[in-house]
């Protein structure tokens, strides 16, 4: 899942997105509102939620989240703002906000709203998704393989392993190319070296290996890779 996070005070924005590459999500920053838009522009319907602070440098959370709105998005919009008085609140849910945290906030509180947007907004994600005998559990970002004797043993993988597997079950038996990978998989501006795709590949076979799974992932040389399951 990659969120859109807009916050232009350093030390929060470090420790925000911090939190969330620890739950598993992948995260663009933007620090002043005119980054965010440019973010915007250039791929909107990457983004599965926004976190979105109030006062912004340049354009402010509430403008940005107007054009979002203008553009019949229904990106789900949590705002961060020290605003707390009941009229602006409302200013911020009538502008399309869905949620509003008001700051200070312990993380704990914003994984949790995080959660909540997600069960109001089903077509983000499901709260589970199976494909063949692999299920990710969004309850508790957990993969699972089952075993022949029907038992579900988790799979020990590390967050990018975790996003990757997650990428390829979402999209079973098609090829899906490097650069589609590092698109939706690495954030904005951080381009990793250039076989960083083929390592992580390598890393998630060797995981999927004891559950006999290691060939799911099949290379099509010259175009990508697919993750092969049975009908």
């Amino acid at each position: 899942m990659r969120i859109l996070l807009v916050e232009d005070e350093n030390d929060l924005g470090n420790a925000i997105k911090r939190a969330l590459i620890q739950h598993n999500y992948i995260v663009d920053w933007a620090q002043d509102g005119e980054e965010a838009n440019d973010l915007i522009e250039i791929g909107l319907n990457l983004y599965t939620i926004g976190i979105f602070d109030w006062l912004l440098p340049k354009i402010s959370g509430i403008d940005l989240i107007k054009k979002i709105r203008q553009q019949n998005s229904f990106l789900p919009i949590l705002m961060l703002t020290a605003k707390d008085r009941e009229e602006d609140k409302v200013i911020g849910l009538d502008a399309g906000a869905d949620d509003y945290l008001v700051k200070p906030f312990g993380m704990a509180e914003l994984l949790a709203r995080l959660r909540a947007l997600q069960r109001r907004f089903p077509t983000i994600n499901p709260q589970k998704l199976t494909v063949g005998k692999i299920t990710l559990d969004y309850s508790n970002y957990t993969i699972y393989f089952q075993e022949e004797t029907g038992d579900n043993k988790p799979l020990s993988l590390t967050n990018k392993e975790f996003q990757l597997l997650e990428y390829f079950m979402k999209h079973p038996n098609q090829i899906i190319t490097r650069d589609q990978i590092l698109s939706q998989l690495w954030e904005w501006g951080n381009e990793p070296m250039s076989n960083v795709v083929a390592a992580q590949i390598r890393l998630l076979r060797r995981k999927l290996e004891p559950s006999g799974m290691e060939n799911c992932i099949e290379t099509v040389y010259g175009l990508g890779y697919r993750f092969l399951v049975n009908n």
